[in-house]
Protein backbone atom coordinates (compact mmCIF):
# COMPACT_ATOMS: atom_id res chain seq x y z
CA UNK A 1 0.00 0.00 0.00
CA UNK A 2 1.42 3.42 -1.06
CA UNK A 3 1.52 5.99 1.52
CA UNK A 4 1.37 8.77 -0.61
CA UNK A 5 -1.51 11.61 -1.18
CA UNK A 6 -3.36 10.42 2.06
CA UNK A 7 -4.66 12.11 5.22
CA UNK A 8 -1.72 10.93 7.72
CA UNK A 9 -1.54 11.52 11.39
CA UNK A 10 2.01 11.53 13.05
CA UNK A 11 1.60 11.65 17.03
CA UNK A 12 4.88 13.28 18.72
CA UNK A 13 5.46 15.43 15.13
CA UNK A 14 7.32 17.81 16.31
CA UNK A 15 10.11 15.94 18.53
CA UNK A 16 13.28 14.28 16.86
CA UNK A 17 12.43 11.22 15.22
CA UNK A 18 8.84 12.20 14.65
CA UNK A 19 9.72 15.71 12.30
CA UNK A 20 11.64 13.59 10.05
CA UNK A 21 9.25 11.21 9.92
CA UNK A 22 6.93 14.36 9.28
CA UNK A 23 9.48 15.53 6.41
CA UNK A 24 9.54 12.27 4.05
CA UNK A 25 5.71 12.26 4.46
CA UNK A 26 5.35 16.28 3.19
CA UNK A 27 7.58 15.13 0.52
CA UNK A 28 4.93 12.17 -0.67
CA UNK A 29 2.23 15.01 -0.97
CA UNK A 30 0.86 13.88 1.99
CA UNK A 31 -1.69 15.66 4.20
CA UNK A 32 -0.08 15.50 7.76
CA UNK A 33 -1.57 16.15 10.81
CA UNK A 34 0.86 16.61 13.61
CA UNK A 35 -0.49 15.57 17.14
CA UNK A 36 1.83 17.28 19.62
CA UNK A 37 1.72 19.07 23.36
CA UNK A 38 5.31 20.34 22.64
CA UNK A 39 6.44 18.81 26.08
CA UNK A 40 9.47 18.04 24.75
CA UNK A 41 8.55 19.12 21.12
CA UNK A 42 9.41 22.00 19.07
CA UNK A 43 7.94 24.39 16.54
CA UNK A 44 11.64 24.94 15.15
CA UNK A 45 11.60 21.41 14.25
CA UNK A 46 8.82 22.01 11.57
CA UNK A 47 9.81 25.45 10.57
CA UNK A 48 10.78 23.65 6.79
CA UNK A 49 7.45 23.19 6.19
CA UNK A 50 5.85 26.60 7.64
CA UNK A 51 4.01 27.88 5.05
CA UNK A 52 2.80 24.39 3.55
CA UNK A 53 -0.78 24.28 3.56
CA UNK A 54 -0.74 19.89 3.86
CA UNK A 55 0.83 20.42 7.41
CA UNK A 56 -1.99 20.76 9.97
CA UNK A 57 -0.73 21.35 13.82
CA UNK A 58 -3.15 19.85 16.69
CA UNK A 59 -1.68 20.75 19.84
CA UNK A 60 -3.37 18.62 22.46
CA UNK A 61 -2.19 15.79 24.78
CA UNK A 62 -2.91 12.10 23.74
CA UNK A 63 -4.43 11.05 27.30
CA UNK A 64 -7.23 13.64 26.10
CA UNK A 65 -9.28 11.04 24.36
CA UNK A 66 -11.84 13.59 23.15
CA UNK A 67 -9.36 16.06 21.39
CA UNK A 68 -7.54 12.61 19.83
CA UNK A 69 -11.11 11.52 18.33
CA UNK A 70 -11.28 14.52 16.55
CA UNK A 71 -7.73 14.92 15.26
CA UNK A 72 -7.64 11.46 13.99
CA UNK A 73 -11.43 11.65 12.03
CA UNK A 74 -10.86 11.16 9.05
CA UNK A 75 -7.23 9.92 8.60
CA UNK A 76 -6.12 6.86 6.79
CA UNK A 77 -2.85 6.31 8.56
CA UNK A 78 -1.32 6.64 11.72
CA UNK A 79 2.35 7.04 13.01
CA UNK A 80 2.24 6.76 17.12
CA UNK A 81 5.34 8.24 18.17
CA UNK A 82 4.34 10.81 21.25
CA UNK A 83 5.67 9.48 24.54
CA UNK A 84 7.67 10.65 27.75
CA UNK A 85 11.32 9.84 27.65
CA UNK A 86 13.69 7.45 29.76
CA UNK A 87 15.29 9.82 32.21
CA UNK A 88 12.23 11.38 33.12
CA UNK A 89 10.85 7.76 33.86
CA UNK A 90 13.24 7.82 36.86
CA UNK A 91 11.90 10.33 38.60
CA UNK A 92 8.44 11.05 37.52
CA UNK A 93 7.03 7.33 36.53
CA UNK A 94 3.16 7.76 36.75
CA UNK A 95 3.35 10.50 34.02
CA UNK A 96 5.43 8.34 31.94
CA UNK A 97 3.09 5.24 32.12
CA UNK A 98 0.36 7.28 31.67
CA UNK A 99 1.66 8.85 28.36
CA UNK A 100 3.26 5.63 26.99
CA UNK A 101 1.19 3.24 28.20
CA UNK A 102 -2.64 4.78 28.45
CA UNK A 103 -1.84 7.32 25.52
CA UNK A 104 -1.07 4.22 23.33
CA UNK A 105 -4.39 2.71 24.48
CA UNK A 106 -5.94 5.87 23.17
CA UNK A 107 -4.37 6.69 20.10
CA UNK A 108 -4.93 2.74 18.73
CA UNK A 109 -8.92 3.56 20.22
CA UNK A 110 -9.14 7.24 18.14
CA UNK A 111 -7.47 5.08 15.46
CA UNK A 112 -9.96 2.01 15.09
CA UNK A 113 -12.82 4.64 15.95
CA UNK A 114 -11.75 6.78 12.74
CA UNK A 115 -11.32 3.62 10.56
CA UNK A 116 -7.91 4.41 9.87
CA UNK A 117 -6.32 1.69 6.82
CA UNK A 118 -2.94 0.96 9.14
CA UNK A 119 -1.29 1.93 12.23
CA UNK A 120 2.46 1.93 13.38
CA UNK A 121 3.68 1.98 16.77
CA UNK A 122 6.99 3.50 17.33
CA UNK A 123 8.38 1.56 20.56
CA UNK A 124 12.02 1.23 21.54
CA UNK A 125 15.20 -1.21 21.98
CA UNK A 126 14.59 -0.21 25.98
CA UNK A 127 11.89 -2.36 25.98
CA UNK A 128 15.23 -5.29 25.68
CA UNK A 129 17.16 -3.55 28.84
CA UNK A 130 20.79 -4.93 28.82
CA UNK A 131 21.15 -7.55 25.87
CA UNK A 132 21.71 -11.52 27.74
CA UNK A 133 22.19 -12.05 24.55
CA UNK A 134 23.41 -10.49 20.99
CA UNK A 135 22.38 -9.48 18.60
CA UNK A 136 19.09 -9.20 19.94
CA UNK A 137 16.21 -10.45 17.74
CA UNK A 138 12.42 -9.18 17.80
CA UNK A 139 11.80 -11.66 20.60
CA UNK A 140 14.33 -11.24 22.91
CA UNK A 141 13.59 -12.17 26.96
CA UNK A 142 12.46 -8.48 27.85
CA UNK A 143 14.00 -7.40 31.09
CA UNK A 144 13.49 -3.51 31.18
CA UNK A 145 15.36 -1.47 33.68
CA UNK A 146 12.94 1.66 33.97
CA UNK A 147 9.55 2.68 33.64
CA UNK A 148 9.80 3.83 30.26
CA UNK A 149 11.02 0.97 28.74
CA UNK A 150 8.24 -1.58 30.27
CA UNK A 151 5.62 1.46 28.73
CA UNK A 152 6.80 0.82 25.65
CA UNK A 153 6.92 -2.72 25.94
CA UNK A 154 2.89 -2.51 27.15
CA UNK A 155 2.10 -0.54 23.85
CA UNK A 156 3.95 -3.25 21.95
CA UNK A 157 1.63 -5.66 23.79
CA UNK A 158 -1.65 -3.47 22.75
CA UNK A 159 -0.81 -2.84 19.63
CA UNK A 160 -0.71 -6.74 19.22
CA UNK A 161 -3.96 -7.51 20.60
CA UNK A 162 -5.41 -4.45 18.20
CA UNK A 163 -3.68 -6.60 15.87
CA UNK A 164 -4.54 -10.30 16.31
CA UNK A 165 -8.66 -8.93 17.12
CA UNK A 166 -8.91 -8.02 13.89
CA UNK A 167 -9.64 -4.05 15.13
CA UNK A 168 -7.06 -2.63 13.24
CA UNK A 169 -4.01 -3.64 10.91
CA UNK A 170 -0.66 -2.79 12.51
CA UNK A 171 3.09 -3.14 12.52
CA UNK A 172 5.84 -2.50 15.38
CA UNK A 173 8.76 -0.59 14.45
CA UNK A 174 11.43 -0.82 17.41
CA UNK A 175 14.17 1.48 16.57
CA UNK A 176 17.49 1.74 18.14
CA UNK A 177 19.29 4.61 19.43
CA UNK A 178 18.71 7.18 17.00
CA UNK A 179 20.74 10.43 16.20
CA UNK A 180 21.09 13.74 13.71
CA UNK A 181 19.61 16.86 13.39
CA UNK A 182 17.58 18.21 16.04
CA UNK A 183 18.52 16.14 18.28
CA UNK A 184 17.81 16.82 22.34
CA UNK A 185 20.31 18.27 24.04
CA UNK A 186 19.13 20.37 27.12
CA UNK A 187 17.37 19.12 30.61
CA UNK A 188 16.53 15.57 31.12
CA UNK A 189 15.36 15.23 27.48
CA UNK A 190 19.73 15.54 26.25
CA UNK A 191 21.11 12.81 24.74
CA UNK A 192 24.65 11.48 24.45
CA UNK A 193 25.44 12.52 21.30
CA UNK A 194 24.50 15.99 21.35
CA UNK A 195 26.00 16.86 24.50
CA UNK A 196 29.23 15.46 23.29
CA UNK A 197 29.14 17.11 20.14
CA UNK A 198 28.53 20.66 21.73
CA UNK A 199 31.01 20.22 24.51
CA UNK A 200 33.77 19.26 22.13
CA UNK A 201 32.74 22.27 19.84
CA UNK A 202 33.16 24.63 22.71
CA UNK A 203 36.93 22.97 23.51
CA UNK A 204 35.60 20.81 26.25
CA UNK A 205 36.30 17.23 27.04
CA UNK A 206 32.64 14.75 26.43
CA UNK A 207 31.77 14.21 30.03
CA UNK A 208 30.53 10.36 30.43
CA UNK A 209 28.60 8.57 33.08
CA UNK A 210 30.32 5.45 33.86
CA UNK A 211 33.18 3.90 32.51
CA UNK A 212 32.12 4.23 29.13
CA UNK A 213 31.85 0.15 27.85
CA UNK A 214 28.21 0.91 27.93
CA UNK A 215 26.83 -0.13 24.22
CA UNK A 216 24.10 1.21 21.78
CA UNK A 217 23.10 0.27 18.18
CA UNK A 218 23.18 3.70 16.85
CA UNK A 219 20.89 4.59 13.91
CA UNK A 220 20.62 7.76 11.94
CA UNK A 221 17.40 9.20 12.17
CA UNK A 222 16.42 9.79 8.48
CA UNK A 223 17.25 6.53 8.11
CA UNK A 224 14.43 5.70 11.05
CA UNK A 225 12.14 7.44 9.22
CA UNK A 226 12.45 6.36 6.00
CA UNK A 227 12.04 2.34 7.47
CA UNK A 228 9.01 3.36 9.04
CA UNK A 229 7.26 4.75 6.38
CA UNK A 230 8.49 1.44 4.33
CA UNK A 231 7.03 -0.96 7.08
CA UNK A 232 3.53 0.54 6.96
CA UNK A 233 3.45 0.44 3.33
CA UNK A 234 4.29 -3.53 3.22
CA UNK A 235 1.69 -6.32 3.56
CA UNK A 236 4.06 -8.48 5.25
CA UNK A 237 5.10 -6.29 7.63
CA UNK A 238 1.22 -6.23 9.54
CA UNK A 239 1.10 -8.17 12.16
CA UNK A 240 5.02 -7.85 12.80
CA UNK A 241 7.77 -6.42 15.47
CA UNK A 242 10.68 -4.94 13.63
CA UNK A 243 14.39 -3.95 14.93
CA UNK A 244 15.14 -0.72 12.74
CA UNK A 245 18.94 -0.84 13.33
CA UNK A 246 22.99 -1.04 11.77
CA UNK A 247 23.14 -4.11 13.58
CA UNK A 248 26.73 -2.56 14.66
CA UNK A 249 27.09 -2.50 18.71
CA UNK A 250 29.25 0.42 19.61
CA UNK A 251 30.22 1.77 22.88
CA UNK A 252 29.83 5.25 24.45
CA UNK A 253 33.47 5.44 24.75
CA UNK A 254 34.04 5.13 21.38
CA UNK A 255 31.18 7.80 20.33
CA UNK A 256 33.38 10.16 22.48
CA UNK A 257 36.43 9.47 20.89
CA UNK A 258 35.16 9.67 17.39
CA UNK A 259 33.68 12.86 17.93
CA UNK A 260 36.81 14.05 19.44
CA UNK A 261 38.67 12.86 16.68
CA UNK A 262 36.31 14.68 13.95
CA UNK A 263 36.10 18.31 15.64
CA UNK A 264 39.69 17.64 16.65
CA UNK A 265 39.81 18.07 20.15
CA UNK A 266 42.86 16.17 21.95
CA UNK A 267 40.88 16.12 25.61
CA UNK A 268 39.88 12.87 27.38
CA UNK A 269 36.63 12.86 28.64
CA UNK A 270 36.02 13.08 32.11
CA UNK A 271 34.21 10.34 33.77
CA UNK A 272 31.19 10.64 36.25
CA UNK A 273 29.31 7.86 38.24
CA UNK A 274 26.85 5.65 36.30
CA UNK A 275 23.30 6.44 35.45
CA UNK A 276 20.84 4.77 37.74
CA UNK A 277 19.11 1.95 35.98
CA UNK A 278 21.50 2.51 33.07
CA UNK A 279 21.13 -0.03 30.12
CA UNK A 280 24.72 -1.33 29.71
CA UNK A 281 24.44 -3.41 26.00
CA UNK A 282 22.69 -2.74 23.13
CA UNK A 283 23.09 -4.65 20.14
CA UNK A 284 20.25 -5.19 17.33
CA UNK A 285 19.18 -8.00 15.37
CA UNK A 286 18.41 -6.84 11.87
CA UNK A 287 17.81 -9.77 9.85
CA UNK A 288 14.40 -9.76 10.24
CA UNK A 289 14.42 -6.04 8.71
CA UNK A 290 16.25 -7.06 5.63
CA UNK A 291 14.78 -10.45 4.58
CA UNK A 292 11.26 -8.59 5.10
CA UNK A 293 12.39 -4.92 2.98
CA UNK A 294 15.76 -6.17 1.63
CA UNK A 295 17.65 -3.29 2.90
CA UNK A 296 18.69 -2.11 6.33
CA UNK A 297 20.05 1.36 7.46
CA UNK A 298 23.78 1.49 6.05
CA UNK A 299 24.56 5.33 7.13
CA UNK A 300 28.08 4.16 8.95
CA UNK A 301 28.48 5.98 12.58
CA UNK A 302 31.44 8.23 11.31
CA UNK A 303 29.26 9.51 8.12
CA UNK A 304 26.10 9.75 10.45
CA UNK A 305 28.42 11.57 12.91
CA UNK A 306 30.14 13.96 10.60
CA UNK A 307 26.50 14.80 9.27
CA UNK A 308 25.68 15.80 12.88
CA UNK A 309 28.18 17.86 14.10
CA UNK A 310 28.16 19.82 10.72
CA UNK A 311 24.26 20.60 11.77
CA UNK A 312 25.09 21.63 15.29
CA UNK A 313 28.15 23.59 14.24
CA UNK A 314 25.07 25.78 11.60
CA UNK A 315 22.34 25.91 13.87
CA UNK A 316 23.26 25.75 17.48
CA UNK A 317 24.31 29.01 18.94
CA UNK A 318 27.26 27.34 21.57
CA UNK A 319 27.41 29.75 24.67
CA UNK A 320 26.34 29.58 28.73
CA UNK A 321 22.44 29.61 28.08
CA UNK A 322 23.47 25.89 26.17
CA UNK A 323 25.63 25.12 28.69
CA UNK A 324 23.32 25.64 31.28
CA UNK A 325 20.50 23.09 30.02
CA UNK A 326 23.08 21.01 30.00
CA UNK A 327 23.47 20.06 34.28
CA UNK A 328 25.08 16.48 35.05
CA UNK A 329 22.80 13.78 36.06
CA UNK A 330 20.06 15.74 34.27
CA UNK A 331 17.22 13.26 35.14
CA UNK A 332 17.75 15.38 38.79
CA UNK A 333 16.42 18.30 37.13
CA UNK A 334 12.55 17.40 37.62
CA UNK A 335 11.60 16.88 41.52
CA UNK A 336 10.99 13.02 42.18
CA UNK A 337 7.59 11.62 42.96
CA UNK A 338 6.61 11.12 46.98
CA UNK A 339 7.41 7.34 47.34
CA UNK A 340 10.75 8.22 45.68
CA UNK A 341 11.74 11.00 48.08
CA UNK A 342 15.70 9.76 49.70
CA UNK A 343 16.17 6.99 47.38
Amino acid sequence: MDITNSRVVVTGGAGFIGSHLVDKLLARNNEVIVIDNFSTGSYRNLEDHNTNPLLHVVVADIREEAEILKAIKGSDFVFHLACQNVRLSLRQPTIVHEVNATGTLNILKASVAAKVKRFLYCSSSEVNGTARIVPMPEEYHYRPETIYGASKLTGEYYTQVFHRAGWIPAVIARPHNNYGPREHYEGDKGEVIPRFILWVLSGKPPMIYGDGTQTRDFTYVTETADFMVRLLECDEALGETYNICRGEEVSILRIAELISELIGLDKPPLRLKGRPSDVLRLYGDATKLDRTLGAIPQISIRDGLKKTIAWFREYVTIDETVFATMQNESWKSVPPEFFLEGL
